[in-house]
């Protein structure tokens, strides 16, 4: 949460942070859900034309969820070379990552990783 947190209050694009991740999943998975949450908010300030955005991660069993959606323009490309580069490092970890992202917005981008029990 701290983290996370310290990410959106980085950001030049409005952040809300909900995070409720207990128990608390392995460095491996916190250390991805990071990266996604800063690369999700990168792109959200250099290219989503957003006026705010929102970061929720969660835990459901041996599942830890993060979500992250901005009110932008959408048209995010999942093929592009961040979002590549995300869902290469979840697979890594046998997780994913759907990008839902309209041409006129929003964009969606959601990740699921398996934590172990």
């Amino acid at each position: 949460d701290a983290a996370i947190s310290g990410l959106a209050a980085l950001s030049p694009v409005p952040v809300t942070v909900r995070a409720d991740a207990q128990p608390r999943p392995p460095m491996a998975v916190e250390a991805i859900a990071y990266f996604i949450v800063a690369e999700a908010l990168t792109n959200v300030a250099k290219h989503a034309r957003a006026t705010r955005a929102e970061v929720s991660v969660t835990r459901h069993g041996d599942v830890l969820r993060v979500l992250v959606r901005d009110n932008g323009a959408g048209g995010a490309d999942p093929a592009g070379q961040g979002l590549a580069g995300l869902a290469d490092r979840i697979a890594g970890v046998d997780g994913r990552l759907s990008v839902h992202s309209p041409a006129g917005g929003p964009t969606v981008i959601e990740a699921e990783l398996p934590c172990g029990s």
